[in-house]
């Protein structure tokens, strides 16, 4: 048994020796010119060692490398693909002594790796040339190579730790940069799932990946092959399973993309929304998606935006011009937290506030369109209802038609007020001041809540038709309302005008012009009064808009009692209106169901004042005017026929 004991103890302290005595006896340079042959053989370029060249044995067999540079291809931007402080490579024992050369694992510290395109579209990480079986015709620049039945490459583990991963396309000039790498990659063999798990920074943002590749010799050959990916960050997270065809030209499967702020993700783009804060928050898209070339198709699309609900699909041009083609539903689309403050929905004053109505005052805040010539788009959308500052659409399509700057809007049909329409909007944003051109039919809609929502004019009551053709040019709110012009026209049936009883005051006037001022003493000039109203059968009109002011010398208005025409302008830059109406009071008793158009007593109105402060007052001094040249008229038309009857009496006297 001591003998078993020493024979023991002699050969561990000989293992001990042979460990420690090793790295002498192994030659290092040996083992490097071995691992740089079987680069240069696998891939065609020089693997070069600046730095150290250390072995160590225990407890494995590993050679560490430092200032190691591993060239790139010869059309490539710079000499080399990747370089890095140090590559530590792991090698089994067994590989030095057998007849199959393998790696186990590799280390590598602060790598800078450059994957890139020449000019041509070759790119350099086909590194497997050297090996690939070549075809008998010459292949095309970026073809897929074949590679030989016996080749394989076994890395087993390779971690990286720092440094940077660039994308440079030498073709457009693109640049990607991803940054402070930490990832583990494992790589059984080329003919194996190849795995990728870790995290890497790009743009100051950290993102944690989980990749899985179904054999990589498939990728390289150009051979369709599957792939999943999850990727995590604190702004979106990412998972797509899918497979990738020719080279990464084919791409399809399912995507899902999902995040907690676009404002977030557009900050981290350096783009400010500047958005309130129920708007641009938790999205999600999910869809089949299929990459083909420039084409990128998203079928049985799911999305949604904050409460927005989205269901379509698209196909989108990645061409050196970005074109869109999408048909979407949006469900319920309510835009008002989308839109700016400038135009967005105020809030209604309460009952309790006292303080009075304020002056309108359009903004001059410049809009930049100019985003519009960076793509082409045809897009279908409807939705089941839209609303848009205080304006409420019910269901609805319409078409956006972008190209090269030009927006055309086409509402293809939409119901709203209890009527329908349609209409087009045209926005030219070739260059500034930017068009826009507006031409829009409603008919059978409820005049009140239509008007109410659109101007904040809720004085009338009534249904009919609204028509109007208007252009405009300008880079503000207020500029497009300066250079308004074109005509709008409206026809309302069996409504009323609400603030003031047209018909009351027509008598009073009457009273004052016979001289009964006791009967008239209040009402003459007063301001708009919500208990009081006009009634009327019918009334129409049409506004012909010069430079923001509306000129009307159309106006009918037939009520069961009186006849209203009227003419003036309403200056929309100055937000204040110049009206003058001429009432006349129907002689018939047969009211409203006469055919009798006479109005035996007339007198004007006028109406005048800001939006905010509208007044309106009888125009007694041209009615005393008018009412005293027609008693002169009368009194010269009496004595005329009186002279005409003295006359007639001399004659007869004197011929009998």
């Amino acid at each position: 048994m001591k003998t078993l004991l020493k024979i023991f103890g002699v050969i561990l302290l000989l293992c001990i020796a042979l460990i420690v005595a090793a790295p002498f006896l192994i030659p290092t340079d040996t083992i490097f010119n071995k691992v740089s042959e079987e680069v240069q053989k696998t891939t065609g370029r020089t693997l070069t060692i600046n730095g150290d060249k250390t072995l160590s044995v225990f407890p494995a067999l590993k050679l560490e490398l430092n200032d190691v540079h591993f060239a790139n291809m010869q059309t490539g931007s710079r000499a080399d693909m990747a370089s890095m402080q140090q590559l530590a490579v792991h090698i089994p024992w067994f590989s030095l002594f057998g007849g199959e050369f393998k790696l186990d694992k590799f280390v590598i510290n602060e790598p800078d790796i450059l994957l890139e395109t020449d000019k041509n579209g070759k790119a350099n990480w086909q590194l497997f040339d050297a090996v690939a079986e070549q075809p008998t015709e010459q292949a095309e620049p970026g073809e897929a190579i074949k590679l030989p039945a016996s080749f394989d490459i076994e890395l087993g583990e390779v971690a990286i730790y720092g440094g940077t991963f660039t994308y440079l396309d030498g073709q457009t000039g693109a640049k990607q940069q991803i940054s402070d790498l930490e990832l583990v990659i494992l790589l059984p063999s080329l003919r194996k799932t190849l795995e990728v798990k870790g995290g890497i920074t790009y743009m100051q943002e950290r993102f944690e990946l989980d990749v899985k590749l179904d054999t990589p010799a498939k990728a390289i050959e150009g051979q369709a092959f599957n792939v999943s990916q999850n990727l995590d960050s604190r702004l979106v997270e990412l998972t797509f399973n899918g497979s990738i065809a020719k080279q990464g030209q084919g791409i399809k499967g399912q995507l899902a993309l999902n995040g907690e702020s676009v404002k977030n993700i557009a900050k981290w783009q350096g783009v400010d929304l500047n958005a309130k804060d129920n708007a641009f928050n938790a999205f999600s898209v999910n869809g089949k998606m299929h990459l083909l070339g420039e084409k990128f198709n998203l079928e049985e699309l799911t999305a949604t935006l904050d409460e927005l609900q989205i269901k379509g699909k698209s196909e989108i041009s990645l061409g050196n011009r970005l074109a869109i083609n999408a048909n979407v539903d949006l469900g319920m689309l309510d835009l008002n937290p989308y839109l700016p403050d400038a135009v967005a929905k105020k809030e209604q004053p309460t009952e309790d506030d006292s303080k009075p109505a304020e002056p309108i005052v359009w903004d001059d805040t410049q809009i930049d369109l100019s985003a519009l010539k960076a793509q082409d788009a045809n897009v279908v959308i409807r939705s089941s209802g839209l609303i848009a500052n205080d304006i409420k659409l019910g269901a609805n399509q319409f078409t956006v038609a972008l190209n090269k700057g030009v927006a055309k809007l086409s509402l293809d049909s939409f119901s709203a007020y209890e009527g329908a329409g349609k209409g087009v909007i045209t926005i030219d944003a070739q260059n500034a001041p930017y068009k826009i051109a507006t031409n829009f039919n409603l008919t059978d809609t409820n005049a009140q809540p239509l008007l109410t929502d659109a101007t904040g004019f809720d004085k009338v009551l009534g249904r009919g038709s609204l028509n109007w053709n208007l252009s405009t040019a300008g880079q503000s709110q207020k500029s497009f309302i300066d250079a308004l012009n074109g005509k709008l026209a409206f026809e309302f049936a069996d409504g009323a005008v609400k603030g003031a009883n047209i018909a009351e005051m027509v008598r009073k006037g009457k009273e004052i012009i016979s001289g009964n001022f006791g009967a008239a003493s209040e009402g003459l000039d007063t301001g708009f009064e919500e208990a009081e109203q006009t009634d009327f059968s019918a009334l129409t009109g049409s506004f012909n808009f010069i430079k923001g002011v509306g000129r009307n010398t159309d106006l009918s208005l037939i009520s069961p009692l009186i006849r209203i025409s009227g003419e003036g302008d309403v200056d929309l830059p100055l937000t204040k209106v110049d009206y003058r109406l001429v009432t006349g009071i129907v002689d018939s008793i047969e009211g409203q169901g006469t055919t009798d158009d006479s109005t035996g007593f007339k007198i004007p109105l006028r109406i005048k004042g800001p939006f905010h402060d509208v007044g309106i007052k009888l125009d007694v001094s041209n009615a005393l005017k008018d009412e005293a040249k027609k008693k002169l008229d009368d009194a010269k038309e009496k004595a005329k026929e009186k002279a005409k009857d003295k006359v007639k009496d001399k004659l007869k006297g004197l011929f009998g």
